[in-house]
């Protein structure tokens, strides 16, 4: 029965949010950010929140979400995602899926797998993400349809699809290479990567080649939110307080804090959406410098260095002051609340 009361109050959400797209569009004067998000959504459940944050952000017409991709290979990613974009009234955003053997696959270490749980409850129209089209070729077709330095990459897993990009060649969509193309439409990439000034962290360490890749040859700024960033801030208590039903949020939240996590979640990932959709002169400093990996096993170090490539963001507001301005994000409802 709640599946039919949800599928009803999507088709009435997804209609809202049409006409609403058009009034957003109308009332924010600052052009809207075009955004890829790349995600490995299900080791932590820290990218449901980011992309809550991301959606709500798109509800106040601050950004433009072309795609959504899993780092990840593992088969439940995708269809989390689809039922992300789904209750926000986006079930058409393209979503795409790394390809081959090399892709890393992991999976929550919850015992209440919230990556099962989202798609037997909520809508979603792939099975398994190895269904969904290659993240390469995705990639490719979304920049190449894009004005030259307009997007805004946003990667909170691994660097898996960002090396494949790179080294992609010309094809139906572009007759540029993928450094070439990354270096014509891209305006920044915005990572939660690596600890600072030097750690070993998990988006890393994942997929070490990857990673090493990306630091060395990405054409564009890096804008890397550490692990150090999103530690501190704590969201996910008010969430599931929050008297709202029928979310998959919420759910998500409220499923794995229930097993640990009493204070709430660490907000690496949100940290990172944030700084990629609104900048982050307002919420953190930064230093200019250059991110590298310092051994095979995925550590990484830096260099600062005002002519830099990279950046590292520094904390700046107290951690409180930032998960409440993420979390109220995170507890955004769909523009049009179902019945």
């Amino acid at each position: 029965m709640k599946k039919i009361v949800f599928f009803a109050g999507l088709v009435l959400l997804v209609a809202c949010a049409n006409r609403q797209s058009a009034t957003n569009a109308g009332c924010d004067k600052t052009q809207p950010v075009n955004l890829i998000l790349d995600t490995d959504l299900g080791p932590d459940y820290d990218d449901v929140g980011a992309m809550a944050v991301m959606h709500a952000l798109a509800d106040s017409g601050q950004v433009n979400i072309l795609a959504t991709l899993a780092s990840n290979s593992d088969w439940r990613v995708v269809p989390c995602i689809e039922v992300l974009n789904a209750y926000f009234g986006r079930p058409d955003i393209p979503v795409g899926a790394p390809k081959g053997v090399d892709a890393p696959s992991l999976t929550s270490g919850h015992r209440t797998k919230w990556t099962e749980a989202l798609p037997a409850r909520y809508l979603h129209r792939t099975a398994s993400t190895a269904d969904a089209p290659d993240a390469v070729k995705l990639y490719r077709q979304v920049l190449s349809a894009q004005p030259d330095s307009s997007v805004v990459i946003c990667t909170i897993g691994f660097f898996t699809n960002l090396k494949g990009l790179l080294l992609s060649e010309a094809d139906e969509y572009s007759p540029l290479d993928g450094r070439e193309l990354v270096a014509r439409k891209v305006r920044r990439l915005v990572s939660m990567a690596g600890e600072f000034p030097a750690g070993r962290e998990y988006n890393v360490y994942c997929d070490v080649q990857a990673s090493a890749a990306v630091a060395e040859q990405w054409p564009t700024e890096i804008v890397f939110s550490g692990f150090e960033i999103g530690l501190p801030v704590l969201t996910g208590k008010r969430l599931i307080a929050s008297p709202v039903e029928n979310s998959p949020v919420k759910d998500a939240y409220a499923l794995c804090m229930s097993e640990g996590d009493p204070n709430g979640r660490n907000s690496w990932d949100q940290t990172a959406v944030l700084a990629a959709i609104k900048g982050y002169a307002s919420y953190f400093d930064a230093e200019r410098g250059r991110f590298f990996l310092t051994d095979e096993t995925g550590a990484n170090g830096w260099q600062p260095d005002e002519h830099g490539p990279h950046v590292r963001l520094v904390q700046k507001l107290q951690p409180d002051t930032l998960a409440t301005l993420l979390e109220g994000y995170m507890m955004h409802q769909p523009v049009c609340n179902r019945k």
